[in-house]
Formats: C-alpha cells, sequence, structure tokens
C-alpha cells in the first residue's frame, strides 16, 4: 500500500501564491519589457521599479514558474510568455488576466460568503457597478476586455470553424459577438459564408475594425441589438460563445427559444463554453467557472453537456450532440 502524502492539498491550498505572482508580472509589465530582448538582472529590477530585497525572489519564481528563463544573472521570456504576454502582440490574453486581477482575484476571498449566501461577491455587493455596466460604460476598456476574450477564445473560434460542417449553411449569426473574431474565424475558413455579429451597440465600432483587420467585412457585417429585448436575427446557423454561462435557467431556456425561432427548419445552433463533464469529475476549469459565475452574476451558472441537450431538445431541437473542441471548451449543437 503506497504511503499517503498531503503534496496535492498543500500544492492546492497554496495555489494562489504563484497566481499572484503571475498576475503581478502582468501589471508590472515583465513579459512586454523582456518581448524587447533578455536583460540582465540589475537593469531589469531598475526598468521595473522594484525594491532589491524581494525582486531576484520574484523573477526566480516566475522562472521557476515556466514563464521566465534565466543563463545566468540573464532573462528572457518563455516562447509562450513572449507569445501572450506580451502586451504589443494582437495574440496578447494578458488582458482578460489584468481583469483577474484588479476584480477577481479580491473578490474570490469572499467565496465562503457567497457559497453561504447565494449572492455575487462583485461591485455590486459595494453598491457600485457590476462587470457589465462598468465595461460598456468605457470604450477604451471595453475594446481592452473584448481583445483579450478574443485571445482567450481564439482557439475554440479556429476550431469551430473548421470542424463543424459548414458546407451544408450559407449565412451565420454570432449572438453576443464581442469583438467578433468566432465571426471572423468562420468567414476566413469558409469563403462561401456570409455572417452577422449581434451584440449591443457600443461593441459596433470595435467589431468593424476587427473584421476590417482580417480582411472579412464585405462579408461579416455588426447587426445592433439586446438579446433580452429584440429578436436575433435570421439566419441558417446561430452561433453564441461563453454567452449562456452568465445568467439564470430562464434567461438561458429564453436565449435558446430565441435562437431556434431565428433558425429555419434544418438550421443549426451552436453553444460553446467550458462545458463541465457529465460526472462532473474532471472538467475543474468549468466546475470553477461556475463559482466565478457566483462571484460576477446573480444567477449565472456553467452546466454539463447533458444539461445544455436538455434544453436545446425542451425547445424544439431534433437532435443534439456534444463535441469537444480545445482546452476546457466544448460545444453543444441542436439542429432544428
Amino acid at each position: 500500500m503506497s504511503q499517503l502524502s498531503p503534496e496535492h492539498i498543500l500544492h492546492t491550498g497554496f495555489a494562489f501564491f504563484a497566481s499572484k505572482t503571475l498576475l503581478s508580472a502582468i501589471e508590472l509589465g515583465v513579459f512586454t519589457e523582456l518581448a524587447h530582448g533578455p536583460q540582465g538582472y540589475d537593469a531589469l529590477r531598475t526598468t521595473l521599479g522594484l525594491h532589491p530585497r524581494a525582486s531576484r525572489d520574484f523573477l526566480d519564481t516566475l522562472t521557476a514558474l515556466g514563464f521566465l528563463t534565466r543563463d545566468g544573472d540573464v532573462y528572457s521570456n518563455s516562447p509562450e510568455a513572449d507569445l501572450f504576454l506580451d502586451r504589443q502582440k494582437p495574440s496578447y490574453v494578458g488582458g482578460i488576466l489584468e481583469m483577474a486581477n484588479s476584480r477577481l482575484y479580491p473578490f474570490w476571498a469572499d467565496l465562503t460568503e457567497g457559497l453561504r449566501t447565494g449572492l455575487p461577491q462583485n461591485e455590486v455587493k459595494r453598491g457600485t457597478q457590476g462587470l457589465f455596466e462598468g465595461l460598456y460604460a468605457e470604450p477604451a476598456r471595453l475594446k481592452e476586455f473584448l481583445r483579450a476574450m478574443s485571445a482567450l477564445s481564439h482557439g475554440a473560434n479556429m476550431t469551430i470553424a473548421k470542424v463543424f460542417p459548414w458546407k451544408d449553411y450559407r449565412t451565420y449569426v454570432d449572438v453576443g459577438t464581442a469583438q467578433g473574431d468566432l465571426a471572423a474565424q468562420i468567414a476566413l475558413a469558409n469563403p462561401h459564408l456570409t455572417g452577422q455579429g449581434f451584440d449591443l451597440p457600443e461593441v459596433g465600432p470595435i467589431f468593424s475594425d476587427y473584421v476590417n483587420q482580417l480582411g472579412v467585412a464585405d462579408r461579416v457585417t455588426f447587426t445592433a441589438g439586446s438579446f433580452f429585448t429584440d429578436d436575433l436575427p435570421k439566419a441558417d446557423v446561430v452561433t453564441m460563445g461563453h454567452i449562456l454561462h452568465d445568467w439564470d435557467l430562464p434567461t438561458k431556456q429564453m436565449l435558446i427559444k430565441k435562437a431556434y425561432d431565428a433558425l429555419p427548419a434544418g438550421g443549426a445552433v451552436i453553444i460553446y463554453e467550458a462545458i463541465i463533464d457529465n460526472d462532473r469529475k474532471q472538467n475543474a476549469f468549468g466546475l470553477m467557472m461556475s463559482l466565478n459565475m457566483l462571484i460576477e452574476t446573480p444567477g449565472g451558472f456553467d452546466y454539463t453537456g447533458a444539461d445544455g441537450e436538455g434544453w436545446l431538445k425542451d425547445a424544439g431541437f431534433s437532435s443534439t450532440r456534444v463535441a469537444h473542441l480545445v482546452g476546457p471548451d466544448s460545444m453543444v449543437v441542436g439542429i432544428k
């Protein structure tokens, strides 16, 4: 019989050490600075404005965690950090981590209270604007957030664009499109398609800039509206990425019904996010994302593939399936 060890317990219990080290490095601009080239310890510490007491420990922790490399006294970015954590690159995912640092990290300290009360623990608790209200009120902050969401979802978006049988369809609409990466990737991979991005009016200029940059503005247009008050645009395929988990069950069902109504017979809905495995034992990220919905929203939660298929069938979809995309993300597909 093997001897039991508390290693996994202690590693998980202190996981916030590693998390905050990375988040502080992003806040300080470590990876953006080193994207210019390797730097010696003294020069890097001075540039970043770090106190000498713990700066070497900080940089060597980032090295031990795999985000930096060190040759003697000279530090460099790891390949992943250089690609995804340099603010000057379009592949930057640090925007969402900046939000995690400034907002989610302190809010998660109140998870226990949220579990006891069932109430959000974000700005709403303090009587100020919540996540979405604050973002949409500040154009620059909204643009950075939508850019980060695109980077975070890019792998899943590219997979959907390639593996779904788009040859059977001609038009699509991406609901809650944000910057428009899913809509753009579908168009890039499928030249015969024309699509729309549907979101609040504030998103329009950001969406237009993005699809222009990718060269698909002639086939991908923006439609302003609210999925709470407006019907969804008609199309052969309706997509929703990282949308349903923000809302309570009646709202989820309402959005699925709106998708059903927007489709012709034979049309399809694609819903994707960090779908929880049916046994609720494996996709830890999906389960923790559902806890994050407790922190951030009045009624949002993540769900299993079986849950999603059940809601689609209740709305009238004749066939459904679940397919893994990348990482923790999967899609639930329904055919009308």
